[in-house]
């Protein structure tokens, strides 16, 4: 995975340098111009060492030595800031303003849009290459899913948009982003879309998944992967019960649930929740009726061995992925285009 990043990270870079040539010369390769202010004279091999791996440029030179550049220079300052810088260039191609003052702040140069825009199909083509690319090489026993939510530009409205992200564990214990969709999270036939998609590209042995309760999810996976457990969440459960609690008890509730899901069996964890139950059905009821309907499900972690418990019972591995999808979307904080905000994530997503 890191050789395809060095690779897509290579590219995108060495396309800007041959944008930044162009727009200082004022033409572009073999282009006829009375703007032309000097001409192209071969490349130069460069490497530039970063935390991602070794990549290898090839740097424009003229004929009489007019092009220069501070992309390394910037890039050895900071490098983890351009990468995003870069990303962010051209997944904010939409918008003009925000494509000047960060080429600025990468170059030292304006690009057009039309540049820009080539630049976007560029990165389109290999975020795309790794949302279709197959999963016959492994089985993948452990499936969790999440959605998370975007505003992105629509009809001539900002409107709210899910974006459902799949993770794999496959049977060497690795994980991985399996890939990212734009749809309605709470609807059954985008989840079902989602699924179908995932075993098209050679998705199999699931044999547990772990998610929220979201109902559509709920219902896809049991018609597309029938006979695997489920798995709810139990850092959302809690959160849902004691959101039914009043405030008062909310403390002591959450201290005794810590114990409901610390127990080693499921009849060890079901006699602590009822001695629970008990005690708080007439001081928060709803809460209560919450834990109860939804105890099961969050206790499927259990029939499995001990070593799989502590990383399967939630899914904070999602929760930390879309933590950083979040502090890099928040740049932008509303996308142009639905088609903008697969891109950025798509990208966020290969790179971790």
């Amino acid at each position: 995975e890191s050789g395809q990043l060095q690779e897509m990270v290579s590219s995108i870079l060495n396309q800007v340098l041959q944008a930044q040539c162009s727009e200082q010369l004022g033409a572009e390769p073999h282009e006829r111009s009375s703007e032309r202010k000097d001409y192209r004279n071969g490349e130069r091999p460069r490497q530039i060492y970063t935390r991602i791996g070794k990549l290898h440029l090839r740097v424009p030179q003229t004929r009489h030595g007019t092009f220069s550049t501070d992309l390394f220079k910037r890039y050895q300052r900071s490098e983890q800031a351009l990468v995003l810088s870069f990303m962010e260039m051209y997944l904010q191609g939409v918008s003009t303003r925000k494509v000047t003052k960060i080429t600025e702040e990468l170059c030292g140069a304006q690009f057009s849009k039309s540049t820009v825009s080539q630049l976007c199909l560029e990165l389109d083509a290999r975020v795309n290459a790794w949302r279709s690319r197959r999963l016959d090489e492994h089985t993948y026993p452990f499936l969790i899913v999440d959605a998370m939510v975007v505003k992105c530009r629509k009809d001539g409205a900002i409107r709210s948009t899910g974006i459902l992200i799949p993770f794999g564990v496959n049977q060497l214990g690795e994980r991985e982003i399996l890939g990212v969709y734009e749809a309605d999270s709470e609807s059954q036939s985008s989840w079902s879309d989602v699924f179908l998609d995932l075993k098209n590209r050679g998705l199999k042995g699931v044999e547990l998944i772990v998610s929220d309760q979201h109902q559509g999810l709920v219902n896809a996976a049991q018609k597309h992967f029938q006979g695997s457990a489920w798995q709810r969440c139990q850092v959302h459960f809690i959160r849902n019960i004691l959101g039914y609690a009043p405030k008062r008890y909310r403390r002591e509730i959450a201290e005794k649930l810590k114990a409901v899901f610390a127990s080693a069996d499921a009849k060890t964890a079901k006699l602590v929740a009822n001695a629970l139950i008990e005690e708080y059905e007439d001081k928060a009821p709803k809460a209560m009726l919450c834990l109860e309907s939804g105890l099961d499900d969050a206790l499927s972690i259990l029939n499995l061995p001990e070593p799989y418990r502590r990383r399967l019972r939630t899914s904070n591995l999602a929760e930390r992925v879309n933590e950083e999808v979040r502090r890099r979307e928040k740049v932008i904080r509303i996308f142009p285009n639905e088609a903008s905000a697969i891109r950025l994530i798509g990208a966020i997503l290969v790179e971790i």
